[in-house]
Formats: C-alpha cells, sequence, structure tokens
C-alpha cells in the first residue's frame, strides 16, 4: 500500500490528487493526547470542602447496595458498618481502598494498532450508547433494528476520529432482550476491529461478554489484559442496585474495565447547586469505585459523572449548559485528586432533529469535555433527542467535528517551523505567504478542514441543489455505508463466536422483558 501510495504521489497531476481524496480510507487516527491544559474551576478551599462533605455523606448518611447479600458482606468484612442494605462507609476507607486502582490502563482491540490508552492525558472517543430509536432523513423516527445497529457499527468504524466502537449504539428492538447482547457483541467483533463495551444488563450477559472475548482474544490473554470497557450506571441518589453491581462483579473478577458513573439529572437525582451535585457525585463514585477494589484488588476503573440540569418548567433535561459545564469541570479536578482515569461528556443535546440547537448544544458539551480533562468520552457522536435517539446524520456530523478536538488538542507548535520567521523573512512587508515556501511545504496540514461542510461559493452551492448539512451528511452516511469493507478475521474464530451465540440463544426461551 506504501508502495502504491509512492507511486502516485510521483506521478504527479490532477487525476492523481483526485484519486487519493476519493480512495476509500480506513484510517483511524490514535487516541488524543493533551497538549494543552486543563480547566480548573475550583479552586483548593473549594476541593477540600467537597471532599470532607463525600467522606460525611458515606460515613454518617451511607449509600445503598440492594439486592446484592454478596456485596454487604464484603462491605462488613472491609470494615463499613452495614445496617439493612445502608452501607455506612468511614472517612477514608474508601480512599484508602481506590488507592490500588491503575492510574492509566490499556484496552486492547483485535487489531493492535487500534489499542488505546485510557487515563493520563488522554482522551478516548466512544460513540453513542443506548438509545432505543434511531432516525434518519428517509425513515423518520423509529425503533431500533439489528440491522441499524450494525449500521452504527459500521459508521464507527469507518470513522476517522473515533477510537473504540462503543456498546449498545442502539438498542436492536427486534431481537429479544435476553439474546440481543450475543448479536450486538457478535457484530462489534466481526464489523469492527476497534475496542468494544461489554454486556451490563444482567450479570449473566456480563460473563456472556467474557466468555466470547476469551474466543476472540483467548482465555488467557483476556484475564491478563483488558479488552473491554464497560459502564455500569449508579441509581442516582447514592442506590447501587443488583444488576449493575453484578455486572462489575463479573467485569472486576476478569480483569476488565468498569465505567462506574453516577447519572445526574440536576434537580432530580442531585441538588440543584454545583457543589452540592458535586458532593453527591463524589460520594457515589468513592463508593463504586472502591466497590470494585474489594472485588479485585488492581482491576481496572474509570470514575465517571454523567450529569445534565433540567427544565424546571417542563421537567426534560437540558444540556449544553454552564451549570453542566461547571459540575464537569470540578469532577474532573475531584477525580485526577483521586488518581483515576475520567468519564463524561459527548454529543450532548436536547433536540429532536440534528439543527441549529442540536449544533450549539453539542458544541459546548464537546469543548467542555475536552478541557474538562476526560479520558474517555462515551457519546462522542450521535447523540440526539436526550438520548432517546440515535441518528444516522448527526452520527457523522458529530464524527466529523470530533477531528477538531483532535487540533484543540495537540496545543501551539513553537519548534521552527511553527515559529515561521523564514515565511515572514520571505514575505516581507505589503507581500502574501499564499506562493511562499512555507505555505507550500505546510498547507495540506496547517489548518483543520471539515470533510462534511460546504465551503464552495454561493453560485456552486445553489448550482449542487442549495443542500443543507443534514442533506449533505445523509449523503455521507449512504457513502460510507455502500463502501464499507469488513476488517478480516480469522474464519475459525468468527465460526466459534457464530457457534457460541447460537447455542447461547438455543438454552433460553425469547423474553422481551
Amino acid at each position: 500500500m506504501n508502495e502504491v501510495a509512492g507511486r502516485r504521489s510521483r506521478s504527479g497531476g490532477g487525476a492523481s490528487r483526485r484519486a487519493e481524496r476519493t480512495a476509500i480510507s480506513f484510517e483511524t487516527a490514535r487516541f488524543i493526547q493533551r497538549n494543552i491544559p486543563n480547566f480548573e474551576i475550583l479552586n483548593e478551599e473549594a476541593l477540600q470542602i467537597i471532599e470532607h462533605n463525600a467522606e460525611t455523606v458515606l460515613e454518617e448518611i451511607g449509600v445503598n447496595f440492594v439486592e446484592n447479600p454478596a456485596a454487604l458482606q464484603r462491605w462488613r468484612d472491609a470494615g463499613a458498618d452495614v445496617q439493612g442494605e445502608r452501607v455506612h462507609i468511614p472517612r477514608g476507607l474508601a480512599r484508602k481502598l481506590i488507592s490500588t486502582a491503575p492510574k492509566t490502563y490499556t484496552q486492547h482491540a483485535r487489531n493492535p494498532e487500534r489499542n488505546v490508552e485510557v487515563g493520563g492525558r488522554n482522551l478516548v472517543l466512544a460513540p453513542v450508547y443506548g438509545p432505543p430509536f434511531v432516525r434518519d432523513m428517509e425513515g423518520g423516527r423509529r425503533y431500533a433494528t439489528l440491522e441499524d445497529f450494525r449500521n452504527f457499527v459500521k459508521l464507527g468504524y469507518m470513522s476517522k476520529w473515533l477510537h473504540h466502537s462503543g456498546g449498545t449504539v442502539c438498542e436492536p428492538t427486534d431481537i429479544p432482550v435476553n439474546k440481543r447482547h450475543l448479536d450486538m457483541l457478535l457484530a462489534h467483533m466481526t464489523l469492527s476491529d476497534k475496542p468494544f463495551m461489554g454486556s451490563v444488563t444482567e450479570p449473566s450477559r456480563a460473563q456472556d461478554s467474557v466468555d466470547m472475548a476469551s474466543i476472540l482474544f483467548g482465555k488467557d490473554f483476556v484475564q491478563e489484559n483488558t479488552v473491554m470497557t464497560s459502564l455500569i450506571n449508579i441509581n442516582s441518589p447514592m442506590v447501587f442496585d443488583g444488576i449493575m453491581m453484578g455486572a462489575l462483579e463479573v467485569y472486576a473478577a476478569n480483569n476488565q474495565a468498569s465505567i462506574v458513573s453516577p447519572f445526574i439529572v440536576g434537580g432530580a437525582m442531585a441538588p440543584v447547586t454545583v457543589a452540592g451535585t458535586l458532593t453527591q457525585v463524589l460520594a457515589e463514585i468513592l463508593a463504586g469505585v472502591s466497590y470494585s477494589q474489594l472485588v479485585r484488588p488492581g482491576s481496572p476503573v474509570i470514575a465517571g459523572a454523567f450529569v445534565t440540569s433540567i427544565d424546571m418548567n417542563s421537567g426534560a433535561p437540558t444540556f449544553g449548559t454552564p451549570e453542566a459545564a461547571h459540575i464537569t469541570y470540578g469532577a474532573g479536578q475531584l477525580v485526577r485528586r483521586l488518581g483515576l482515569p475520567y468519564r463524561s461528556g459527548g454529543s450532548f443535546c436536547g433536540s429532536k432533529l440534528p439543527d441549529a440547537q442540536a449544533a450549539y448544544e453539542t458544541a459546548n458539551s464537546l469543548n467542555m469535555a475536552l478541557l474538562a480533562g476526560v479520558n474517555f468520552m462515551l457519546h462522542a457522536c450521535g447523540w440526539l433527542e436526550g438520548g432517546l435517539v440515535s441518528s444516522y446524520e448527526k452520527f457523522v456530523m458529530d464524527a466529523d467535528q470530533l477531528g477538531t478536538l483532535h487540533h484543540l488538542a495537540q496545543g501551539i507548535q513553537m519548534d521552527t517551523n511553527g515559529q515561521a520567521m523564514d515565511a515572514i523573512r520571505e514575505v516581507g512587508p505589503g507581500g502574501h505567504y499564499l506562493g511562499c515556501a512555507h505555505t507550500q511545504a505546510n498547507f495540506k496540514s496547517a489548518f483543520w478542514r471539515s470533510d462534511l461542510f460546504d465551503y464552495k461559493p454561493f453560485e456552486t452551492w445553489a448550482e449542487e441543489g442549495s443542500r443543507d448539512t443534514q442533506t449533505l451528511a445523509n449523503e455521507r452516511v449512504k457513502k460510507l455505508l455502500a463502501d464499507y469493507q469488513a476488517p478480516e478475521i480469522d474464519p475459525g474464530i468468527r465460526e466459534a463466536l457464530e457457534a457460541f451465540v447460537a447455542r447461547r440463544k438455543s438454552e433460553m426461551p425469547d423474553a422481551f422483558i
């Protein structure tokens, strides 16, 4: 392939340049490494107050671990005061337990070139997670199917700026609830070679995820390395249910990563004030992450914070708001002081269509996450209607804009080329830089350029049908899916995965609840 590219570049001419621009590419950018500072909104006094208050919540108010006697026993053995299903965690105990969690970890992909490093100064981008509906320009809003799910996995695989295949990119409602996780995992494992997430909707489904990953990677490799990062939501305020904790137990026991993430709608699931919400978020993180270390010390874990505000008139969640930004910035500071990777942010919006509201709210949310120091960003593209909808058009619109995060994170180059003194000398007063040697050497990479937006003059744009961004995105979706080529996979591994899925499906009757 490199030799072919070399011949094209030497041949010169417009034809070769056009071929280069239109060639099918499966390039994926490496995970983001920040060369810019994190935005820190809380001073030391504020951080200490919130940390003190969170420890007070754990000790005096406590948290509930429901329908999970084994969890309660683990906490008793660790020294907590357990009263019924309420766990009171002595001041300092959670922090002591958390100290065994790794500061960073590698999630391996079946293509080693797609491996990601989670934590530190890094940012890993993963697509939307969980919507039961999908939307596109032709079909409108409808329940998602397995075909939709597979399409989104393909789009994620072909998206340059996405590092991760994600998990439930939409909920395939045409497959029984108790079996759909098998089809979803099979799609991630065969239609993409990027890292992926496991199932968390029931502990046995988490075990199926581990078993399928063991077929894909090898059992010993899975036990010694992290190949899945999966989302464990806390039922805020301060309830850790048996299903989610059961899934966490499976993953932690098998050395797989979990995102321990409060699900906060301010004013409904947490106080209306920023400091109050941050106190609850930190208390929930401390309890959840420390529990993962009770299951297996050293198991990888991400501290999460899904945060949105609420419209006090309608009760609907709102996105891209200043309050959500304050909480996201503050939570980043608190998580870094714990020495943990941080999950937050996404392409959040409340709009029903990929319109101006969606664009404003999404832009606010994405840039907020970058500046907050997020290490793992779920929902990075495709989110619509408050997370109820996976949008085809918005998926590619968001995925395109993720390129700006990569370029912002690079910071300002201050090497000799970046200083551009040779260009300034060459052009001098009154000249222009279009033809100077420095511009000619840098023009291809000097400025980030959207692969989707229309930069043409008005007359050309009008002649081509006056297409808006949603129309352009719709066309891009169709082109990407038409161009899709599956990554190679060992036929024996594929057969073994398909046989596992068939066997597990045959072992249980269909259930749609």
